[in-house]
């Protein structure tokens, strides 16, 4: 009877794909032909290849003198290595990297501590006309920068002429518009985390312990929110630190942050390349960085609260 048992196995009709590996024993990513495998490192291979080229010029490029810089040797070592760009780079965007530290910092803190408390609210405390409020909110997602760029430069000129507002510009400015903008995706991204990964049962013994809605929130949903506010604030920071638009209307040379001092740098009827390109490495660095250390938290954040 045993012997039987053991020898039928056959596979069920719906197994899935997972399934069907554990039973037969093979570890996933081993199922296909070798001929297959192959085909796809080598497309991963090329891919990365391809990515890869344009850093390899530019890294190249800026440590090359202005005068070895041609289309012809674009793909070339320098004939002799020199750090000039790099200064001169750092020269002109030290000052724009600092305000654009502030700027993205501040957005990126700002925007998900005001997610977490709107997306608590959206997720647990279910009012007359929550579902209503909270797609106008989603709303603000859909609305093209560029339809509401001209209105929104007089109303930001007007606040600054309002007397004691005279300090509400560049990067002021700024840190308040990315702030309004990033609100709906912050409040969507924690919403749905605490809707999925925030059991209504604690937030139900903690009422009957006597802890008020904040109280609730801040002693126990907060601490849980981690996967959340890495997705949220990783988010904002490079939507911050990588704007352009609002920054080309709302701030200048002087107090703009390092995209506007980047376009500054790469202007000019007689550009210069080693600069530029080492000016393009300086401000790609700080979101390369995040990436780099964070990326895996980013997805993990991601998935965190998908399914119950």
């Amino acid at each position: 009877m045993t012997t039987a048992t053991a020898q039928a196995a056959p596979v069920a009709p719906g197994t899935d794909a997972i399934g069907a590996r554990v039973m037969t024993g093979k570890a996933p990513g081993t199922q296909g032909s070798a001929a297959g495998r192959t085909v796809k490192f080598t497309l991963l291979i090329l891919f990365v290849i391809l990515i890869f080229i344009p850093l390899y010029v530019l890294f190249v490029t800026s440590f090359k003198r202005s005068a070895d810089v041609s289309a012809s040797e674009a793909w070339t070592f320098p004939s002799a290595w020199s750090i000039e760009g790099w200064r001169a780079a750092w020269d002109s965007l030290s000052p724009a990297l600092f305000r654009s530290v502030v700027l993205a910092t501040s957005v990126a803190v700002l925007s998900a501590g005001l997610g977490s408390l709107n997306g608590f609210v959206f997720a647990k405390w279910r009012f007359p006309g929550a579902t209503v409020v909270f797609t106008l909110f989603l709303f603000g997602m859909f609305i093209p920068y560029q339809a509401v760029m001209i209105p929104l430069q007089g109303m930001l000129l007007d606040v600054q002429a309002t007397p004691g507002f005279s300090w509400f510009e560049g990067i002021a400015k700024l840190i308040a518009v990315h702030l309004i903008f990033g609100i709906p995706i912050c409040s969507l991204i924690f919403r749905n985390y605490y809707a999925t990964a925030v059991p209504n049962e604690i937030l139900e013994a903690a009422k009957v312990d006597g802890a008020g809605m904040l109280r609730t929130y801040r002693s126990i949903v907060l601490p849980i929110s981690g996967p959340a506010f890495v997705v949220t604030m990783i988010w904002q920071f490079t939507s911050a630190w990588n704007d352009f638009l609002f920054a080309l209307f709302l701030t200048n040379r002087n107090n703009g942050p390092v995209t506007y001092a980047l376009n500054e740098l790469a202007g000019g009827q007689n550009p210069d390349y080693p600069s530029i390109m080492a000016g393009v490495l300086l401000a790609s660095l700080p979101t390369l960085l995040v990436y780099i250390l964070l990326g895996r938290y980013f997805i993990g954040g991601l998935m965190s609260g998908s399914v119950k």
